[in-house]
């Protein structure tokens, strides 16, 4: 008599997105901006800088600074940026669980966002989420180099951005309006699944894993 035995999956890999998806990256931000401010002499609203995270340092300093100096300033900000913005920031609601859920599930759960990675992984280290890796300075639809090489099936973001990275990579788009995107905006982006928060993740991800195809 023989049996059969069905075919292994690909291992699971699972894409988060950084500000505003794991991280409540706002008061941080807020923090350093100030303090970039006093330090050039240089006006910047603060409050506005923390509606819009998302894309690279860069598109936002250029509403403050003349474009030849932004490269500069960028430098500073991100020289400055442990003293003021990593003990300020706090996990946003379920972002370890869901991390966890990732791992417990067999699965690798990778970060990649538009912050400079350095930054990015201390921000993951005070927080202890634990990451399998961290991929930085990517943003939008560069965003599928680093899904596509580790082999992500599911990106999971805030932003209209975060919906294009994974649309471009072929993987699953996994939103949350919990950024600077509403749930209208990132389902008209293209999100496959749009959640109140990642409070909901783990219960999503045990379907999805569950109808996950054999390969």
């Amino acid at each position: 008599m023989t049996h059969m035995t069905s075919r292994p999956r690909t291992p699971l890999t699972v894409g988060f997105d950084l500000d505003m998806t794991l991280i409540d990256s706002r008061p941080g931000i807020h923090a350093c901006f100030q303090e970039l401010s006093e330090r050039t002499g240089t006006y910047i609203d603060c409050d506005l800088v923390v509606t819009r995270l998302g894309p690279p340092l860069e598109e936002e300093l250029v509403n403050w600074f003349p474009a030849e100096e932004v490269a500069a300033v960028a430098d500073v900000y991100r020289e400055m940026y442990p003293t003021y913005a990593i003990t300020a920031t706090p996990a946003m609601p379920g972002a370890r669980e869901a991390v966890t859920a990732v791992q417990a599930a067999g699965g690798r759960a990778i970060v990649v966002t538009a912050k400079w990675e350095p930054n990015a992984k201390l921000h993951l280290k005070h927080l202890r989420i634990d990451a399998d890796a961290v991929i930085g300075n990517l943003w939008a639809e560069q965003k599928a180099q680093a899904l596509r090489e580790y082999g992500a099936s599911v990106y999971v973001g805030d932003h209209t951005g975060d919906v294009r990275g994974a649309r471009t990579a072929d993987a699953y788009s996994v939103a949350v309006p919990t950024g600077p995107c509403d749930a209208a905006e990132l389902r008209a982006a293209g999100a496959d699944v749009v959640l109140a928060d990642l409070t909901e993740f783990p219960a999503w991800l045990t379907g999805y894993c569950e109808a996950r195809p054999q390969v």
